[in-house]
């Protein structure tokens, strides 16, 4: 996995922000994220839905029945850096993460599935896990 993602960064950063591997397009935002135990800084490319000027990012791990690593790292330390397309390059834009809250989950998972059908696939392997969904709002 860690080669996959390092191509789709460096896709992302030589184009723009735009990635054509696996139809990503315009969509992707590269998540700095703060090791939990380490402290040491991890890079998450992740679908992100653009939202009332802030990013949503699901922590679905590709359907796996575990969050990803990045789900506890953003709990542990929710300020960070995330790389966005803008304009034709690629910025830095300073956030902070915070969880959506129960009343705003089911409206933002449907924004996930209404941009990838994947998503629902993911639900299948998920073993009922609910997938975390985070906000990204510039600090």
């Amino acid at each position: 996995m860690a080669d996959f993602n390092e191509m789709i960064i460096e896709e992302f950063r030589s184009n723009g922000g735009h990635v054509s591997t696996a139809g990503f397009g315009d969509s992707l935002v590269v998540v700095h994220s703060i090791g939990a135990k380490s402290g040491e800084i991890r890079l998450n490319p992740l679908m992100a839905i653009s939202r009332e000027g802030s990013w949503l990012i699901v922590g679905s791990a590709a359907g796996s029945p575990k969050d990803p690593a990045w789900v506890h790292n953003l709990r542990a330390h929710p300020r960070v850096d995330i790389e966005v397309p803008h304009d034709g390059e690629v910025r830095t834009v300073a956030v902070e993460a915070s969880e959506v809250p129960d009343a705003e989950w089911v409206d933002s998972w449907q924004k996930f599935l209404d941009a990838s059908s994947g998503f629902a696939k993911y639900v299948e392997t998920a073993e009922g896990r609910r997938f975390p969904i985070f906000r990204l709002t510039p600090t």
